[in-house]
């Protein structure tokens, strides 16, 4: 059974292994990508939508982590870069400017 570790590296510091850290092993793909996930949505969690879904994406890739799936014998792919531009996008539909703020769509 192909056994899926999930790495978190830091977009601040490109290219830095020792920035690296490792989450944890899992037992099937979808598991692993659903922690990949939760480390992307948690970062987005903290941008202000309000300010779109560039600005939402630049900072995640300036600041944000990077997780990543090393399998075994599998194929697993995930791609944070790709899901954070498509959850920036979601949630920058979700805003409207409203009195210099924002303003949750219902």
């Amino acid at each position: 059974m192909a056994k899926y570790t999930v790495f978190v590296d830091d977009n601040f510091r490109y290219m830095d292994e020792d920035a690296r850290s490792k989450l944890g092993e899992f037992d099937d793909c979808a598991s692993a990508v659903a922690a990949c996930k939760r480390i992307v949505d948690s970062f987005l969690a903290t941008c202000d939508a309000s300010r779109g879904a560039d600005e939402m994406y630049n900072q995640y890739t300036a600041f944000g982590e990077d997780p990543w799936i090393r399998t075994e014998g599998g194929d697993c792919g995930f791609s944070a870069w790709t899901y954070a531009r498509e959850r920036t996008v979601e949630l920058a539909r979700g805003y409207l400017p409203h009195l210099g703020g924002t303003t949750p769509l219902p």
